[in-house]
């Protein structure tokens, strides 16, 4: 009889011990579809980055929503709407439904970029069209926005931003709104939500995609112009210093690169390439910040990739397609590098933003 409880106690120890390894908790993953002026919304299992539709998907949003930012209280999402040059605020549900706060505030002319500070104090706005960078405050209660000053002038239309993981610093990559003219990134300081111009700098020719690496060590810009992706270190003060030897070339098979994603751990970079197929190369990230090409790189997508978002346990990530609507879900190999598909979904149109929370 000793010998049968012993038995059971095990199977139930052993049983316990398996069911603590395996996440239970859902994360919810939303994409923005302009061309439909919608929000896709999804349930990620943790376990395997399988999506499921949820039932009250897509959700109205508004005219041309372009990108996605979520509080870091996971209460509010907000959406820049580069078809009425306002964002929204939409408050989310214990079952992850999304329901818009009116009125909504101005931004610029065609808000399609949305960046928040890690305390979730500010939100900031590149308008591509009005080549300026609105700032709000939010209300940490009831996340409503209220503005910073007047709009931030650049004099180059916005192709992507990012805060330094400090807060301290935000980068903005650009260019003039002349045909034809090189790439730029102004490095701006942060005060409180009160920009102040450091520099401009020329990176390599069209720079859409930019990355900074979880330390704030380095920063990374995907140049699509030339096929190259420049290399940085960040200075105490801002300023950038590129590496030696950068920008670095991308082969044959990596050309037309438009986003970059540094993974959760800093020791890898993904690259979305355009090419005629469509793939994602993926590099190791040395201690100087020099990028090495992964031999088993590119990965294959299912179509042109657009974007890429990682979901927060830095396990999965997702891939954006722009020749088709498509969203790609990868597992990352968190000892390699390496990127398996998961799977592919149809959001109903294409999406520009991905954004994944629990």
């Amino acid at each position: 009889m000793l010998k049968k409880a012993a038995v059971v106690f095990l199977i139930c120890a052993s049983t316990a011990m398996w069911v603590s390894c395996v996440k239970t908790s859902n994360s919810f993953l939303y994409a923005a579809l302009p061309q439909s002026s919608q929000i896709a919304a999804y349930r990620e299992d943790p376990n395997s980055g399988i999506l499921t539709v949820l039932s009250f998907s897509p959700i109205t949003a508004g005219p041309g929503v372009q990108a996605l930012a979520i509080h870091p209280s996971k209460k509010f999402l907000y959406a820049a709407n580069s078809g009425a040059n306002n964002v929204s605020l939409f408050t989310i549900g214990t079952d992850a439904s999304l329901t818009e706060v009116t009125p909504r505030p101005n931004a610029g002319t065609s808000p399609k970029l949305v960046v928040m500070d890690s305390a979730g104090s500010y939100l900031y706005v590149g308008n591509s069209g009005s080549a300026d960078i609105s700032v709000f405050s939010i209300d940490s209660g009831s996340g409503v926005l209220s503005q910073v000053g007047t709009n931030f002038q650049l004099g180059i239309s916005p192709l992507n931003m990012k805060l330094s993981p400090s807060g301290k610093f935000l980068y903005v990559t650009g260019g003039s709104q002349q045909a034809g003219s090189p790439g730029y990134i102004a490095i701006l300081s942060v005060n409180a939500g009160v920009l102040g111009l450091i520099s401009i700098i020329q990176p390599g020719s069209s720079p859409y995609g930019l990355a900074i690496d979880p330390s704030g060590s380095h920063l990374y810009t995907a140049n699509f112009g030339d096929n190259t992706i420049s290399e940085f270190t960040i200075n105490a003060d801002g300023s950038l210093t590129e590496l030696s030897g950068s920008p670095i070339g991308e082969s044959s098979s990596n050309t037309s690169p438009v986003c970059l994603l540094i993974d959760n751990s800093g020791k890898y970079l993904y690259v979305a390439n355009q090419q005629s197929a469509g793939n994602l190369g993926a590099y190791a990230i040395g201690s100087d910040g020099g990028l090495s090409l992964l031999s088993n790189s590119p990965f294959p997508t299912a179509a042109q990739p657009s974007f890429i978002a990682a979901d927060p346990s830095g396990k999965y990530l997702f891939v954006g397609n722009q020749s088709s609507p498509v969203i790609q879900s990868f597992n990352l190999n968190g000892s390699t590098g390496t990127l398996t598909s998961v799977a592919s979904y149809t959001p109903g149109g294409t999406p520009t933003s991905i954004v994944v929370t629990q």
